[in-house]
């Protein structure tokens, strides 16, 4: 369902008190598309938001193709309609403006000549939309749902001789028959050879028995992101040093994963699971970071590794997925969603993590 109008409202007095906190009567333009999404409800592919000093002075910008959908989405909220629509919101306003730090180099110079030097603002919304509230958790509750169930259909019809493209593109079509509104990002399917290869492109090898098979995918509901890891392995004989890495990674993961509570250093997390896989005596081919925050991107605050900063909060939804590389022969990850809670981490794509033998 929807979010509300009051919800996003809420949302933008957020960031206007964060706003004044540092820069008192001041503008923002907003133009990243997660944070107007965030901000607004809208969720067209051309948008400028104005967040003023006041509730009164915020404005929304697109264009023609988007007037029926910006009115559905974001009722009540002003909005201008003009293709040319950073110049035409830039002209409504006075003085000095901020942006944020990750608008593109076309834009920043057209701020600068319309309204001179603006203030760069950096993180101010991505930090509201670190903490999830009640209604972007249901979001994700349905979106790893939805991954979930997708995951165990597929490993049904897994078969040996099957490519790597082939399932990576049925799992997405699962994901639709499910109720998904797209992929949350590029699916990963690594097979053989190729699971030593953390985001691999899946391409039109044929599995083989024997082979570990990482399957690294998502759903995408409201906007909001899934991600999901499991390993599996088709037919064929075990091989000892299979069962070695997949033990030290679910090992990492679940050492990991009891320990995303408020308050927790981001950083200290990521070095208790590289510890577990160091003891295994697989240190080195741990080669990416722990973990990362999903909403309505699938890559967002905060970041779980060797060079985090800051501690993790309540409220946050972040994965967790310590993975072993062994180039030219195989690899594995296991990887979560969860949500933090005072209470402790609430696992959101909970499923068996075993190294379960398929095809």
């Amino acid at each position: 369902m929807p979010f509300s109008a009051q919800r996003h409202a809420e949302r933008r007095d957020g960031l206007r008190r964060a706003l004044a906190d540092q820069h008192p009567g001041i503008a923002l333009i907003v133009t990243h598309l997660p944070n107007v999404r965030y901000l607004t409800g809208f969720s067209g592919s051309n948008a400028v938001l104005v967040v003023g000093s006041e509730p009164a002075s915020d404005l929304l910008g697109t264009d023609g193709r988007y007037v029926d959908q910006v009115a559905a989405e974001s009722p009540g909220l002003p909005t201008v309609i003009d293709r040319d629509t950073l110049s035409t919101v830039l002209a409504g306003l006075t003085g000095v403006v901020a942006v944020e730090s990750g608008m593109s180099l076309g834009e920043a110079a057209l701020v600068r000549a319309m309204r001179g030097d603006p203030i760069v603002t950096d993180g101010l919304v991505e930090g509201l939309r670190a903490v999830k509230d009640d209604d972007e958790v249901a979001a994700l509750e349905r979106a790893t749902a939805i991954t979930v169930a997708a995951f165990e259909q597929l490993a049904t019809e897994i078969r040996i001789g099957m490519t790597e493209l082939v399932l990576a593109r049925r799992l997405e079509q699962i994901f639709g028959e499910r109720g998904a509104e797209d992929r949350a990002f590029d699916s990963i399917v690594a097979a053989g050879p190729h699971s030593a290869i953390p985001h691999h492109q899946p391409g039109g090898r044929p599995l083989e028995a024997g082979d570990l098979v990482v399957v690294d995918a998502g759903a995408r509901v409201e906007g909001y992101h899934a991600d999901m890891t499991r390993t599996f392995r088709v037919g064929g004989s075990a091989e000892a040093w299979q069962d070695d890495i997949h033990a030290a990674v679910a090992e990492a993961r679940t050492t990991a994963a009891d320990r995303y509570r408020p308050g927790a250093e981001g950083r200290a997390i990521d070095a208790q699971a590289r510890l577990v896989i160091a003891d295994a005596g697989y240190g080195d081919r741990f080669t990416h970071g722990l973990g990362h925050g999903v909403g309505l991107e699938i890559h967002e605050a905060p970041n779980i590794g060797p060079r985090s900063t800051g501690r993790i909060s309540s409220g946050m939804a972040i994965t967790v997925e310590p993975g072993v590389y062994l180039p030219g022969r195989g690899g594995v990850r296991i990887e979560d969603t969860l949500v933090v809670t005072d209470a402790g981490p609430r696992i959101l794509t909970e499923a068996p993590r075993d190294l379960r033998v398929v095809g």
